[in-house]
């Protein structure tokens, strides 16, 4: 779950490199929606991985 929630804040990073450089202009709020709800899921499941090693 970790390794997905990785994978997928380098997406949402790269989307939104293109959208706030205003190359694809329509994909700004998703770029940053994406960006924000990855960045909650790589912290929980850092979380859960401390969680479950202790």
């Amino acid at each position: 779950m970790l390794h997905y929630a990785v994978v997928f804040l380098v997406i949402a990073l790269i989307a939104a490199i293109f959208g706030f450089g205003g190359i694809v202009a329509g994909a700004v709020e998703i770029a940053k929606i994406l960006f924000f709800i990855f960045v909650i899921m790589a912290i929980v499941s850092f979380v859960v991985g401390l969680l479950k090693k202790g």
